[in-house]
């Protein structure tokens, strides 16, 4: 039998009070007796309001499958079947002169399109490999994928192959022609990338000087100028890092020195509460939400072996640039780019219940408000964050919560009405 600890009405899962007084609270300012007083009275205020949009599911589903039973087969009359929908109230009619605004929403959602990686929370290991994959190596990528064709001898073998070696830095050459153009020139041709005056300087074997057809492609560099160890783009608001090493094995066989090509991959992942998991009581709740604090605080790590060997995987740091022509918010001539995805926490639907909490009549609370609680309280840990940690997710003051499965406005709405409860509570 689960031991609990009762809080308010509510019949708290020790191992997850613990969790929520031991390690989430204290770092968020917000009192044990205040928190608790607000999370009772969410619960006791919204669960009706739930159990009464999933009578309605009920009464929806049960109406069209007598419907379908009267009327087996394909649908003969298209516009009155959704006719009878609209009658049920399946079918909303669509609302006139309605907008929608938005406040503080980060670039990776307001203003960048870039690729989306969904994760389980559970596993800090993917949580951890799917936040750094904001950044990727292009000739990784290339190498190790069918975009690079096997023949001729550019086989994928376990040695590396210079053939197919070759090959990746060819494509790599022409994706640069087409991202970050040269005036009269190819990135295939360059032997040295400087920076003259916050512009791009590119030196051709032939002893020519040419530049970007955009100049303001330009963001930054890392190293000296007269030498760069890293030449930074942007096309279409996704950056390019161009490496240079001519130490490495790949730049000591480049003309201009080139290591490697850095792209800007994933700028959003989602951390799953709920179809890639299965999270069923209160001690799957707790390593959910660990996982969760951990990476808004910076701090989670995963011990792993690979190859035979066994290291640490951490959060990558932001990355640092010396600002050159088309730099954005710079800040005393720094260039400073997320070094990881901007991370979004799927909560559960309405539908779920969960044993981790239950009321004074013994029966479990909506999983949907338990996760919008403690989650949100979770992640006061960023919003707030200190200037001094230099690992952080927002960098606009706000948390993304993705909510699935609703099935009519009033559900929307209902979501609308938990989150703002919750920013009203003593979390707020």
């Amino acid at each position: 039998m689960t031991a609990r600890t009762t809080c308010n009405s509510l019949q708290v899962a020790t191992p997850l009070y613990r969790f929520i007084e031991d390690k989430v609270l204290p770092g968020t300012g917000i009192q044990s007796a205040d928190f608790w007083k607000g999370f009772d009275a969410i619960v006791k205020d919204l669960t009706p309001k739930n159990a009464a949009l999933l009578a309605k599911r009920d009464r929806l589903q049960l109406e069209i499958d007598q419907w379908h039973r009267a009327h087996p087969g394909p649908i003969k009359d298209m516009p009155a079947y959704r006719q009878f929908l609209k009658k049920i109230g399946y079918i909303d009619d669509v609302p006139a002169n309605i907008s929608a605004s938005t406040q503080n929403v980060d670039d990776e959602l307001a203003l960048q399109a870039g690729p989306q990686l969904v994760v389980p929370v559970l596993n800090a290991r993917y949580a951890l490999n799917a936040a750094n994959a904001r950044w990727g190596s292009l000739y990784d990528a290339l190498y190790g994928t069918d975009v690079i064709s096997e023949e001729d001898g550019a086989t994928k073998d376990n040695a590396y192959n210079p053939i197919r070696g070759a090959k990746v830095v060819a494509y790599a050459r022409q994706f640069l022609d087409q991202a970050a153009p040269l005036v009269k020139a190819s990135h295939s041709d360059v032997a040295a990338y400087t920076v003259v005056d916050k512009k791009l300087s590119v030196k051709l074997k032939d002893g020519s000087v040419t530049g970007l057809v955009d100049e303001k492609q330009f963001v930054g560099y890392q190293g000296d100028a007269s030498a760069p160890s890293s030449i930074l783009l942007r096309n279409n608001g996704i950056h390019i890092d161009i490496e240079i090493d001519k130490t490495k094995t790949i730049g000591s066989t480049d003309a201009a020195g080139i290591n490697d090509v850095v792209l800007e991959a994933a700028l959003s992942t989602i951390l799953d509460l709920e179809d890639s998991v299965a999270v069923v009581d209160a001690d799957d709740k707790v390593i959910a939400y660990e996982n969760w604090l951990g990476i808004l605080k910076g701090s989670l790590v995963e011990e792993m072996t690979k190859g035979g060997k066994t290291f640490t995987r951490k959060l990558n740091p932001d990355r640092h640039y010396t600002a050159g022509i088309g730099a954005l918010n710079a800040k005393d001539g720094v260039v400073t780019l997320h070094g990881r995805s901007l991370l979004f926490l799927r909560n559960v639907g309405h539908l779920m219940t969960n044993p981790a909490i239950i009321t004074g009549e013994g029966k479990e609370i909506y999983e949907g408000i338990l996760d919008a609680v403690i989650t949100v309280l979770i992640a006061l840990y960023d919003i707030n964050r200190p200037a001094t940690q230099a690992i952080g997710n927002t960098r606009k003051g706000s948390v993304y919560i993705v909510k699935p499965k609703m099935h009519s406005p009033e559900e929307v709405a209902f979501a609308g009405e938990l989150f703002g409860r919750v920013e009203k509570s003593p979390l707020n």
